[in-house]
């Protein structure tokens, strides 16, 4: 984590003289799960983005609700950077404690870690000089590794030697983030 940190800030630092944006995403923000992130521009049509969406809920009704999942992307933008449709390709991890969907209403949930591969599409549209909205969906492969547990009685309910292993094709980013320009 804290290399991942270091490295994230030693990148921005080398690209200081170019566009960058910090984000938030205005629609899981209201929901209690705030995206942030920060683009920055790596070429005439390209940018670089690292955004980091987090539920810091230890229990929702009883159950956890735990999971952050870490994204740095490369886009491409068809027409300009920060203005119009662009596509986006990325590796990101992720850490959770949570039930996952086909558990729901069961005593059971997992906790682990996992990557996810993915692509994204979007459009950006300029306010102002300052200001950039970012509509995007994204989705990709989520490869996961975990413990399950009882929520009752906090044991083990699979018999897994290491890890369990669980992957899934699925939409897991979108929203619409408010960008705004620090340089």
């Amino acid at each position: 984590m804290k290399k991942l940190l270091l490295v994230s800030i030693l990148f921005f630092s080398i690209h200081s003289q170019s566009q960058t944006y910090v984000k938030v995403n205005a629609l899981t923000t209201l929901l209690g799960v705030p995206n942030i992130g920060i683009e920055t521009s790596i070429g005439k049509k390209s940018t670089f983005q690292l955004d980091i969406l987090a539920s810091p809920w230890k229990s929702v009704d009883g159950k956890p609700l735990q999971f952050y999942i870490f994204i740095p992307e490369y886009r491409y933008h068809f027409k300009e950077k920060y203005n119009g449709f662009y596509v986006g390709a990325h590796i990101g991890a992720t850490a959770f404690n949570f039930q996952k969907w086909n558990y729901l209403n069961t005593d059971k949930y997992e906790k682990g870690f996992g990557y996810v591969i993915g692509a994204t599409i979007g459009y950006q549209a300029k306010i102002n000089h300052k200001f950039v909205l970012d509509c995007f969906l994204g989705g990709g492969n989520q490869q996961g590794f975990y413990h399950g547990y009882y929520l009752s009685t906090g044991e083990r309910y699979e018999t897994a030697h290491h890890w369990n292993k669980s992957g899934e094709w699925l939409p897991y980013r979108g929203g619409v983030m408010v960008s705004y320009r620090i340089q």
